[in-house]
């Protein structure tokens, strides 16, 4: 059986076809599916890791064989349209697709893994706060891009430490648009959608989103206020009492004390003025009113000093 994966140039309506044997034991491409080269698993997908011809890495993210069910199959073709018309250095960048014989999606791979197992690994060393403020600026970034950069602006609707990859130099992509939705060119309205995805944490939700299912770009724009929250703490969205992170953050940001959201691990290695500037930014990206949450035009350019349009 020959796969062809499609390999973007532009999604421009030219599509490259590249033939792999990727089911057949005998092909030399056969064992990427080996367990050895498993470097992920959510609920309804895996992806794996593999060489092209010319030496480079990709991640391959095939539906899994138990995830049949049409509501799964319609995330995963969504991520695929929805990749196709993405080109920033901080969103995941789609190099192909196949739906013979089964879905699978080609990307570049990150080295790093997400930002979630580098952060809260406890058998790693602590993330210094170099790395956490440039990926706090990148991750800003991307989603200012898919909001209002891209040729059909996005909302992501899952921004969340697990979804964010890390390239070799610590560059972060956003990744996993199974649930993204597009935004019209001229914003009128709120959404009414229904509550998508398997959320084992959904601490990262926007309250209108979690409770009523209204959604719009401020819904990821409270996401990654979370977000934010994590990169400064190290605590993960919800501790082991079942608090939320945004619960826990939202007394001591009231009054002032940023310096006691720090991850203790930095033992005060920490820029006081980004410090400062990530704080602020996340107490007002997780408002419980949507009005009263910035635009990513508005973070983008008052807290990380980026006005440049994507």
């Amino acid at each position: 059986m020959v796969f062809s994966f499609m390999f973007m140039e532009e999604i421009r309506p030219l599509l490259l076809l590249l033939g792999y044997q990727l089911s057949e034991p005998s092909s030399p491409h056969f064992g990427i599916w080996m367990s050895d080269n498993l470097v992920g698993k959510g609920g309804y997908a895996e992806v794996y890791r593999g060489i092209l011809q010319d030496g480079q890495a990709i991640a391959v993210k095939r539906l899994s064989k138990s995830s049949s069910n049409e509501r799964k199959e319609k995330e995963f073709l969504t991520e695929i349209g929805t990749l196709g018309h993405v080109c920033h250095p901080n969103v995941s960048s789609l190099l192909g697709c196949c739906i013979d014989n089964g879905l699978y999606i080609i990307f570049q791979f990150s080295s790093r893994g997400s930002v979630a197992s580098l952060l809260h690994d406890e058998n790693l060393p602590a993330m210094d706060w170099k790395t956490r403020f440039r990926i706090a600026v990148g991750t800003a970034r991307g989603l200012h891009y898919l909001h209002k950069g891209c040729p059909r602006r996005i909302i992501h609707r899952d921004i969340k430490a697990s979804n964010i990859l890390l390239t070799a130099n610590f560059e972060p992509q956003i990744s996993d648009f199974g649930l993204a939705k597009w935004l019209p060119s001229q914003w009128t309205h709120h959404s009414i959608v229904p509550i998508e995805g398997t959320f084992g944490c959904s601490t990262h939700l926007a309250p209108e989103y979690f409770m009523h299912g209204v959604v719009d770009e401020k819904t990821d724009v409270f996401a990654f206020g979370v977000f934010l929250l994590e990169i400064i703490s190290g605590k993960k969205p919800v501790d082991g009492s079942h608090q939320s992170l945004h619960s826990w953050a939202k007394p001591l940001l009231k009054q002032g004390e940023t310096e006691e959201l720090v991850d203790p691990r930095l033992e005060g290695a920490y820029n006081a003025d980004q410090l400062s500037r990530l704080a602020f930014a996340a107490s007002l990206c997780i408002r419980a009113s949507s009005t009263w949450r910035p635009t990513m035009s508005e973070v983008t350019a008052r807290y990380f000093n980026y006005r440049k349009r994507c």
